[in-house]
């Protein structure tokens, strides 16, 4: 455990001025690390804590994330139930494809002339990424209509194997996206709907490359991590 100490000598308002892990992980934040003193007797546990930190936050922030395009995605179902059952999976990476390149024009020229938010639409990239994936497990069908408690299993099915994917790029990328612009994932997006598109050209086979469903995934987990990065940014600037 560690004992924490402001540089600038004030009497610390945590007990003892220590903190528990769980406390640790909750108040850490790296770009702060500079105003603390850390005495830490084992390096190691200090990498364990900072590690373990990021992970926690990185989950939280993801499922908090993926719960607002689950709820908006289950709003919606209610308003006009499985009516998107309708759409090939072509036709969704098109939804896709406006999103993305909307946001995309706005990130270029500076201003919007529609109110729909940044955010909205990135929460759009999403559920019609899992919609997507959804439909290539139920198959394409003139049967629009499916049961919502069906649909809703298959998203959260969808949702935990694209966070377990997410989990595991974490792991051997170390969050690099953290240090990227939202500008950049937006490329990310777009360059994988172009994969996507080319591999449907070539019906729907790969030779040494990730087939259709692992695309869809990547930009899932691109888009949320660009809500996660505008809702820091909400926190770091509030009222903007």
């Amino acid at each position: 455990m560690f004992k924490l100490q402001r540089s600038d000598r004030k009497k610390s308002n945590r007990p003892n001025g220590f903190l528990n892990t769980e406390k640790f992980i909750s108040a850490f934040n790296a770009k702060l690390l500079h105003r603390f003193v850390f005495k830490v007797k084992e390096p190691r546990e200090f990498v364990y804590i900072c590690t373990k930190f990021l992970v926690d936050r990185t989950l939280r922030q993801y499922r908090e994330a993926m719960g607002r395009c689950r709820d908006l995605f289950s709003k919606k179902m209610k308003d006009y139930g499985t009516a998107w059952r309708i759409l090939r999976v072509p036709s969704l990476v098109d939804q896709i494809f406006i999103k993305a390149k909307r946001i995309r024009t706005i990130e270029e020229k500076g201003v919007q002339a529609v109110s729909d938010s940044i955010e909205t639409e990135y929460i759009g990239v999403v559920n019609y990424s899992l919609m997507a994936l959804i439909q290539l497990d139920l198959k394409e069908s003139e049967e629009t209509k499916v049961e919502e408690a069906i649909i809703m299993e298959s998203f959260n099915r969808k949702a935990v194997e694209t966070e377990l994917l997410m989990q595991a790029k974490n792991h051997d990328y170390g969050e690099a996206w953290r240090d990227m612009k939202c500008s950049s994932l937006t490329d990310l997006i777009l360059m994988k709907v172009l994969r996507i598109k080319q591999i449907m050209s070539n019906a729907s086979q790969t030779l040494v490359s990730e087939g259709l469903g692992a695309n869809f995934q990547d930009i899932t987990n691109y888009a949320v991590f660009a809500l996660i990065k505008i809702e820091e940014q909400k926190i770091k600037t509030p009222g903007r």
